[in-house]
């Protein structure tokens, strides 16, 4: 247990000496009404939390959201340029990959992808 603790204080101590190693950014992918894909990323730090940003369709949508690891799901507030706001719920693969989908107030359903698939989009 001594050791384990020694390796994690390590661990922590470089991490923090290379400064912003807590920090992640992801490749985001949105497709919104009429096949309108959105592009932008992710950004999620350790301990904070994160926050997107997209822009399609002459329109940017952004939220914050809480990291997760594989399996967890979180539900996250979005807000966009063009007035319309929505509700997002995603589903880890992965600490830094997943899915889900936006349901806005107008009832439409954005699909989304966070992670490196979100390349092929």
């Amino acid at each position: 247990m001594r050791h384990m603790k020694f390796l994690w204080s390590a661990a922590l101590g470089a991490c923090v000496a290379v400064a912003g190693c807590d920090v992640a950014t992801h490749p985001v992918a949105v497709v919104g009404p009429s096949s309108v894909v959105y592009r932008g990323t992710a950004t999620a730090t350790l301990f904070e939390g994160g926050w997107f940003q997209v822009n399609g369709g002459g329109n940017t949508c952004r939220g914050e959201y809480r990291p997760g690891a594989a399996g967890a799901v979180v539900t996250f507030p979005v807000t966009c340029t063009n007035g319309l706001t929505g509700i997002g719920t995603a589903t880890y693969s992965s600490a830094l990959e997943g899915s889900g989908q936006i349901v806005m107030q107008d009832g439409t359903q954005w699909q989304f992808i966070f992670g490196r698939s979100a390349l092929q989009i």
